[in-house]
């Protein structure tokens, strides 16, 4: 089967495939071909494709193939470009787009979400939102960096003394700071939204935390919904001057009530918020590499006998919960993956009868 490389669009700066992965993509038996100049804005041009064993083509060369790589979701153009059969394999967000998904299903196209792998172990190594997130997360800091006025670490020089810097991710972090709520658990390994009365519980909490610290970081994403709020603007007002915010949830709307998605804006009190949305895309080539290893990753699960044929083997949690359509229907959502249960309580150890009637014997002769 011929695998086809696009370029991405204008404002999409990876593309879905690199030399190194179109090399592992030939020995799984895939023909590939690529998009004149799709590797281009990730440094990756044309001739190191070549190289890769891959054929260069122009675009309707590369959306004609039989398993198309993306890194969004395509436009009706591109949907028409695709042959009637074909699989497209791309970030699709299909609990926010269900048109998108009616469009795809009436084209014949079997459509693979990458944003939807389960939270399970083996399904680590296909989960591109963890490994753009991972890159994202380095390049908030460096944004930070960026945009804050000391240094982050702290110093003792002939000059003087320079504290290091105090910062908060809210999300993960090396310090935890509980949150006083109920525990919260998930059965698809993804997060879950928080009720009225712990919401309020963990904006306090927040707003504490954020108005002692140099750097705050928010992280808060729920698939298919809009990004939790987070830190209100008074909770933002009461941040020191100097102060700086990466909110990595701006282009879902944001975890901060002052996000403006896409621009770095300062508040009147000197509170400077990164609304950023482009986070990973600005190291085009990790992060390219990296999603094309996850895809790599899943056609080496759905390519059992790395004979380039495609096998999706609708039995497999992995392959069924990413398949959002298949054969002219909507298979979204798929049935529910559970990854985690808590652990049955272990059972009370019964004393044996001749023990229990000995012990009371000897109580009574007391």
């Amino acid at each position: 089967m011929l695998v086809g490389v696009p370029a991405s669009n204008a404002d999409q700066p990876l593309v879905a495939a690199t030399p190194d992965t179109v090399t592992k993509l030939k020995k799984l038996g895939f023909d590939v071909c690529v998009q004149r100049g799709a590797g281009q804005t990730a440094q990756f041009p044309d001739s190191l494709f070549e190289d890769a064993g891959a054929t260069l083509v122009d675009d309707r060369g590369a959306w004609g193939a039989d398993i198309v790589l993306t890194l969004d979701a395509p436009t009706s153009e591109q949907i028409a470009a695709m042959q009637s059969g074909a699989t497209l394999i791309s970030r699709l967000a299909p609990a926010r787009h269900p048109e998108l998904l009616d469009e795809l299903a009436r084209a014949n196209i079997t459509a693979l979400a990458m944003d939807t792998v389960p939270r399970i172990s083996r399904a680590q190594a296909m989960d591109v939102l963890s490994s753009q997130a991972n890159v994202a997360g380095y390049r908030a800091v460096v944004e930070a960096a960026h945009q804050f006025g000391r240094l982050f670490t702290g110093q003792v020089t002939a000059a003087g003394k320079m504290p290091p810097a105090r910062i908060y991710v809210i999300g993960a972090g090396a310090t935890f700071v509980p949150i006083p709520v109920g525990r919260q658990e998930s059965s698809d390994g993804y997060a879950k939204e928080m009720d009225a009365d712990q919401a309020r519980a963990a904006e306090i909490l927040y707003a504490e935390q954020a108005a002692c610290s140099d750097i705050v970081i928010t992280t808060a994403n729920i698939p298919g919904r809009t990004a939790p709020r987070l830190l209100s603007a008074d909770a933002i007002d009461a941040m020191r001057p100097g102060s700086v915010i990466v909110d990595m949830a701006a282009a879902n709307g944001g975890n901060c009530e002052l996000t403006s998605p896409g621009e770095i804006v300062r508040t009147e009190g000197g509170v400077t918020i990164i609304g950023l949305t482009d986070l990973a895309g600005r190291l085009p080539a990790q992060s390219s590499q990296l999603y094309g290893q996850n895809i790599v990753n899943l056609l080496r699960l759905a390519t059992p006998d790395k004979d380039g044929q495609l096998t999706l083997d609708m039995d497999d949690e992995i392959i069924r919960s990413i398949t959002v359509t298949h054969e002219g229907d909507v298979m979204w959502p798929p049935p529910p993956v559970n990854v985690s249960a808590a652990p049955a309580p272990a059972p009370t150890p019964r004393e044996d009868p001749a023990a229990v009637a000995a012990r009371a014997a000897d109580e009574s002769r007391k």
